[in-house]
């Protein structure tokens, strides 16, 4: 069954793949004079989306069958099930717009976050008595639901901006939009990255110290740019170089010496492939994606990203806080302990209040409220990567 839930993931992948190109055929067609093709590929591509989700859905059933349990309770499954999260709401959105253009941007993301679970460890384990109740069910999936729409909206924003920035020439919002893309081509870029040292069979491992001051061994998939904190190194033949620097004593969430590590080598292999694709286009990357949007209504988009959040925003806040704070009263007797999660989880809630504010009663509308989305989804991703990987707390198990 476990192998059979692997094998859905990766029909998914690449089936996620096909329908990237085959959108990307519709919109070459909606640009063109064969404007009557457009309708046929459309819906040749949304059908490839919907077989891409529906493996997917059956990674995820397959997986619970083999598990006991929702397969959300480690990065891996988590970040493979908010992916599920962002193609379903985007098959919503097709059905009611219409628009390939969302399909050329949703399903890369689809593709992407497949790829950037890899790097967690993928073996189904039992759980952890913390999480052995159904209340992991309730607020993990309902929470992964409302980042899942919320992400549909920031996946509009960012069309919004790449169709109406001036990329005539450079200035702030080239920049940051820019930098926007660059994050992207980090996240694929260290997946291709793990998959290449996977395929080599690497691994480095060093004795150190961990979170629970017990002397433990941790393995890196990946050369190691920096090594635990006074930790020592027992693979040395593998590694060529050795460790550059250590890790702060304070980084100490659970193996995050070797997280941070990997979070290094998906900047360094990021960047290189940010400039060759640069050197390839000669141009900003937006500013090559922008004639591609030649036909797109900025208006309808920046209606698509706000009805994203009104319907993300009230299931975030229901999974992410309300339910999450009933199941810290079962568990730890109190509702709120400060922990880093439950600090960001209400820092998210509180941003995307604010932008519902502002765009109600101030009228930011259009790139004010784009630049707002895409400033959202970069707080839930560093809640999901850089809160869990990192920082110690009482969700560290995750």
């Amino acid at each position: 069954m476990v192998e059979l839930s692997s094998n859905l993931l990766l029909a998914a992948f690449f089936i996620y793949i096909f329908a990237t190109i085959t959108f990307s055929i519709t919109i070459y067609y909606e640009n063109s004079t064969l404007g009557n093709k457009t309708k046929r590929w459309g819906w040749i591509s949304f059908g490839l989306a919907c077989a891409g989700f529906l493996a997917q859905l059956g990674y995820f059933v397959t997986r619970w069958i083999a598990a006991g349990h929702a397969p959300v309770s480690n990065m891996f499954e988590y970040t493979t099930f908010l992916g599920l999260t962002i193609i379903f709401a985007f098959l919503i959105l097709y059905l009611i717009y219409k628009k390939p253009v969302l399909g050329i941007f949703s399903m890369p993301v689809g593709i992407v976050i497949i790829a950037y679970a890899s790097v967690f460890p993928r073996e189904v384990t039992p759980l952890i008595p913390a999480l052995q109740t159904y209340w992991l069910h309730i607020h993990v999936i309902t929470t992964a639901i409302g980042q899942g729409i919320l992400g549909v909206g920031f996946i509009a924003g960012l069309i919004y901006l790449i169709r109406v920035v001036d990329q005539s020439k450079r200035s702030k919002q080239t920049f940051w939009l820019e930098a926007v893309i660059y994050s992207v081509t980090c996240a694929v870029a260290i997946a291709i990255t793990v998959g290449v040292f996977s395929l080599n069979n690497y691994s480095v491992t060093f004795n150190w110290i961990n979170e629970w001051e017990v002397e433990a061994q941790l393995e890196y998939e990946l050369p190691a740019i920096v090594g635990p904190y006074e930790g020592e190194l027992i693979t040395a033949d593998q590694n060529r170089f050795g460790p550059l620097f250590e890790t702060p004593g304070w980084m100490n969430g659970v193996e995050s010496p070797r997280k941070f590590n990997t979070f290094l080598w998906s900047i360094l292999s990021g960047s290189i492939l940010y400039l060759l694709l640069r050197f390839i286009l000669r141009r900003r990357i937006a500013a090559a994606i922008q004639p591609i949007l030649k036909n797109v209504s900025p208006q309808l988009f920046d209606e698509v990203s706000y009805r994203s959040i009104i319907i993300g925003f009230p299931v975030f806040t229901l999974g992410g806080l309300i339910f999450a704070m009933i199941w810290a009263q079962i568990a730890w007797t109190r509702f709120w302990g400060w922990d880093p999660k439950e600090v960001w989880a209400l820092i998210t809630f509180l941003f995307y209040a604010a932008y519902l504010h502002l765009r109600l009663s101030r009228g930011w509308h259009g790139e004010k409220s784009a630049w707002l989305l895409v400033i959202g989804f970069g707080i839930i991703m560093f809640n999901l990567l850089f809160i869990n990987l990192v920082i110690a707390g009482l969700h560290s198990y995750a």
